[in-house]
């Protein structure tokens, strides 16, 4: 998978679809970038959600690449597992981790070990700051910011992540590094500007896009509300 760090993806949260229509849901966002997959464990964040088993079938249905986000304890432990179910995208979150370098590394070591790459995405909370990943760039391929508390879907954006957001584009754009950033977290068309602006190029979008019934419009919504 090419690195286009400036590309804009919209990488709509299957947390918000209907689990019983899965398979439809999904081929409802084939306009999509990538495909977001939230698992939590209710021990990290205070909800429960897949495991590996549900990550491998919905990688046999999905029509984009999946973008796993681990909102779990250890996350070291687990990462050869959802790499095996089929993550293109493995997001670790920095205050889970003991050792935040060797695991992105980890990622990436994995993936190339099975033949595929595996990109290695770090996660920050809205209360970490983005000085927790400053001497982890260069391990990182993908950035995401949480722009919500994690563990539930449909709450309220934080604008209080714009500068934090600004701040790691600005990180990445002086050490000259591919790296995507991502938000994650009440993103609807009235705030992806604001987001877009600050430095993002990857939103997931979880009720504004599984929340209407036209899926691809909403879709095609949100990439109009950045132009």
């Amino acid at each position: 998978m090419p690195h286009r760090a400036r590309a804009i993806q919209i990488a709509p949260s299957i947390l918000a679809s209907n689990f019983v229509e899965l398979a439809s849901e999904l081929r409802s966002i084939e306009s999509a970038d990538l495909i977001h997959v939230d698992v939590m464990d209710g021990h990290f964040v205070p909800n429960l959600t897949i495991g590996p088993p549900v990550v491998a079938a919905i990688k046999k249905v999905a029509p984009k690449p999946l973008d796993v986000h681990l909102m779990i304890e250890r996350p070291e432990q687990y990462l050869e597992a959802y790499i095996d179910a089929g993550a293109d995208i493995l997001g670790v979150h920095a205050e889970a981790c003991a050792h935040l370098h060797g695991t992105l590394g980890q990622i990436r070591k994995l993936g190339r070990e099975k033949g595929r790459e595996v990109r290695s995405c770090a996660v920050l909370n809205p209360s970490t700051p983005a000085e927790a990943l400053e001497f982890v760039l260069e391990e990182t391929d993908q950035i995401l910011v949480m722009t919500v508390n994690p563990g539930f879907g449909g709450q309220s954006f934080i604008e209080a992540m714009l500068p934090k957001i600004e701040k790691l584009r600005g990180w990445i754009e002086k050490r000259g590094l591919s790296i995507a950033l991502e938000v994650d977290g009440g993103i609807t068309q009235k705030n992806i500007g604001l987001a877009a602006a600050a430095g993002a190029n990857v939103f997931v979008a979880g009720t504004s896009v599984f929340g209407e019934s036209d899926r691809k419009l909403a879709i095609e919504g949100l990439r109009r509300a950045i132009r």
